[in-house]
């Protein structure tokens, strides 16, 4: 028997527990119940309201059919048969009259539950191991808020208690580094009602954060050869229909404002609508002149606002937003520099992920689908590219035959946060789909024009969710380049508040951002507030300092480094940003 993996422990105890619920309470109507990346979850609709008080007899129904042992059984069915196995269960036959006509209907029946399926699952309920529910929450059904509120159940699962006590250690970890939460603690982002769910505002303290970023993805980008454009945050409908987004990305768009132009009888209502992507504004900047081959390589870099109707149960803090901005760019280029641009950057993604503590990188080359659009020889071109340059990055890869999207082959970086948790951030993308859509040409060296290639390429995602990533990735605890209060300056009393100020104004000429406690707060208090903050420094200073020309220094990492210049602080700090 081949190793069980852990999609196949997840998937099958969704099976179980859907099964359990329907032991456990009366009117049970099942929807659907994957495996996900860290466990699994079903969604239930019934009269009775699922608690976590509820979890333990579950979980104790659960167990006792693992213990039953009874095989998964694969079979394939019709159309028919389905439908009478499936018989009073609403929901899953109306999934079953999404599937196409005339094909293969996949179904596991285990004891007594069925289940329209396609697998994996273990080969008997004992291979499950132990299980624990986790939490339950609202999810409407097919994501449409439209529709009725089901009860989502969610647990995980291990091979033994063992295991199972590590992740429940891992997850008690994840809560208590949620970004939703640091964010409200430490003042970073805010997300109200009055202006509308998914719309952040950065506070103060994050809004620093955020200008460490994108000051350093500015200096990195004109360094790397790339110019910063900005573009407009709406576009005539005409616009979208060309790119394509009406016809493919309809659903994920806010509803266009009708804007009346012109006057008199040549007056007339033009449909606008807030961008979902840059890329076709990037288009129009490409579009402005007629472009040479020795204009080329053209690489247009913006932190660009979008927004996206994102419905309820798929907003999640900072990691799903309906406005973010992405950091966004595209490469424009000859067929003969499209293998240097794609090598330098997959190795501009590497550099700028590692300069934030990321450095266990995990790529992913998806090639070319059975429906797809451009020339046979470009896919190949550019897949081969892709290869070339994760390859010579020495960057781990898996392939993903026929992954790709039907526009092109593309990279998708994975990154793994302190907690062993995996993020997709990088992506590079190639399209074969706009330059057509738009007719983009370039006048080659034989006087004739040529289709470019355009690459889509992001490093860091959308900066949002970037942000909450750094957030439970140093539980707050940001390194010192990234802190939005660098130092925080704490005067024993009154009398050394004008030391303080000119300690700050010290700090501050030499770039650092500094804050002064000015509470009348004792010392202790202080400091107890500014460790729970995670202030990277506090410098302590009293007339004794004042006389004396010194400060109290403490580090969050080294503890008390007692009297020093406040140069030789600065020197500190400056060789710590460095390393």
């Amino acid at each position: 028997m081949s190793e069980i993996t852990n999609e196949q422990r997840r998937h099958s105890a969704a099976h179980l527990m859907a099964r359990a619920v329907m032991n456990v309470f009366e009117d049970v109507a099942v929807d659907i119940g994957p495996a996900t990346d860290d466990g699994f979850y079903y969604d239930f609709d019934l009269p009775h309201r699922i608690s976590t008080d509820d979890f333990p007899k579950i979980e104790a129904e659960i167990k006792r059919l693992i213990e039953l042992d009874e095989p998964f059984v694969k079979k394939v069915v019709s159309r028919a048969e389905c439908e009478q196995m499936l018989k009073g269960q609403k929901y899953k036959l109306e999934r079953l009259a999404d599937i196409p006509q005339g094909e293969d209907i996949s179904t596991y029946t285990v004891g007594d539950y069925v289940e329209m399926c396609r697998g994996p699952h273990v080969e008997k309920s004992s291979q499950i191991g132990v299980v624990k529910l986790t939490r339950v929450a609202g999810s409407y059904y097919r994501g449409d808020e439209k529709n009725k509120m089901l009860q989502r159940v969610y647990g995980i699962v291990a091979k033994d208690q063992a295991e199972l006590d590590a992740i429940i250690a891992r997850e008690e970890e994840a809560r208590r580094r949620d970004h939703r939460v640091l964010g409200r603690e430490l003042e970073l982002f805010t997300i109200t009602d009055s202006v509308g769910p998914g719309l952040a505002h950065w506070l103060p303290k994050g809004a620093r954060i955020r200008v460490a970023i994108e000051d350093y993805w500015r200096k990195k980008h004109y360094e790397a050869g790339y110019e910063i454009v900005y573009t407009p945050h709406v576009g005539r409908a005409n616009l979208w229909q060309t790119s394509g987004h009406l016809g493919f990305y309809k659903e994920g768009m806010f509803p266009p404002m009708k804007v009346s132009e012109g006057e008199g009888e040549g007056a007339y209502v033009e449909e606008y609508y807030v961008k979902p992507m840059n890329c076709p504004f990037h288009i129009q900047i490409y579009q402005a002149k007629k472009r040479s081959y020795r204009d080329l390589p053209m690489r247009m870099a913006e932190l660009g606002t979008v927004y996206r109707y994102e419905k309820d149960g798929v907003r999640h803090g900072l990691f799903r937003v309906r406005g973010f901005t992405q950091d966004d760019a595209h490469i424009l280029c000859t067929p003969e520099q499209i293998v240097k641009e794609i090598k330098d950057t997959v190795n501009f993604a590497k550099a700028m992920l590692g300069k934030f503590g990321f450095h266990d990188i995990q790529a992913y080359l998806s090639t070319k689908p059975e429906k797809a659009v451009g020339d046979p020889e470009r896919w190949e071109q550019a897949t081969a590219s892709l290869r070339a340059a994760l390859e010579e990055e020495g960057l781990s890869y898996e392939v993903d035959e026929g992954g790709g999207a039907f526009y092109g082959p593309k990279i998708d970086m994975k990154i793994k946060d302190a907690l062993g948790r995996p993020w997709q951030l990088g992506t590079v993308q190639f399209d074969f789909n706009l330059p057509e859509r738009f007719d983009l040409t370039y006048v080659g060296a034989d006087g004739k024009d040529h289709r470019p290639y355009m690459v889509h390429r992001a490093l860091l995602g959308s900066i949002e969710r970037f942000f909450g990533i750094l957030i439970e990735h140093y539980a707050g605890a940001f390194p010192l380049w990234l802190a939005p209060e660098q130092i925080r300056i704490l005067p024993i009393s009154d009398k050394a508040m004008d030391y303080a100020k000119k300690v700050q104004a010290a700090l501050r000429a030499a770039g650092f951002r500094v804050d002064i406690d000015i509470s009348a707060e004792k010392l202790g208090a202080k400091i107890r507030l500014a460790t729970v903050q995670k202030v990277p420094y506090q410098v302590v200073v009293g007339p004794r300092d004042e006389a004396a020309g010194v400060i109290s220094a403490r580090s969050r990492t080294d503890g008390d480094l007692g009297a020093m210049k406040t140069e030789d602080l600065i020197a500190r700090l400056k060789a710590e940003i460095e390393a």
